[in-house]
């Protein structure tokens, strides 16, 4: 699996997210590109520490026999249930939400494993800095893929 610590991985995320317009359609899901954007932005933000969001109450049961799908190498179903603290229901503006989503992507590179949370993922409890490297880059790949970026 890719890592956001890779260079090149990176600059595929920064590309694919550059090609997302604000009537991309989703081909699963609620939300719309705008939306999935603020999604990964506030999920980038949990990865760097900035938002600490308590460990649901199914993840504490088991989420740590699941650990292993946050970075495996094998794709995401599309069904997967998200933590209600990273539900975007409301209007997002896509510019300023991709602005952002970039800038905390390049923070998390740049830091390299030093910058990621050493806080417990809401659902998989405690990762470490390359877990959280591959599963960051797993999200984002799976959301791009939801808009076919």
């Amino acid at each position: 699996m890719k890592s956001l610590y890779e260079a090149d991985a990176v600059e595929e995320i920064k590309q694919r997210l550059a090609s997302l317009t604000a009537d991309s359609p989703r081909q699963w899901g609620k939300m719309d590109a705008a939306q999935m954007v603020a999604h990964c932005a506030a999920a980038m933000e949990m990865a760097l520490g900035d938002r600490i969001i308590p460990m649901v109450w199914i993840g504490r049961l088991i989420g740590p026999l699941f650990k292993s799908i946050y970075s495996n190498d094998k794709p995401w179903r599309h069904d997967n249930p998200t933590a209600p603290a990273l539900v975007m229901s409301s209007a997002c503006d896509l510019e300023e939400g991709r602005s952002h989503l970039i800038a905390l992507i390049d923070r998390f590179h740049r830091g390299g494993p030093k910058a990621c949370t050493h806080e417990p993922h809401c659902f998989f409890g405690k990762l470490t800095p390359e877990e959280w490297g591959k599963g960051m880059y797993k999200h984002l790949d799976h959301h791009l893929r939801q808009f076919n970026a």
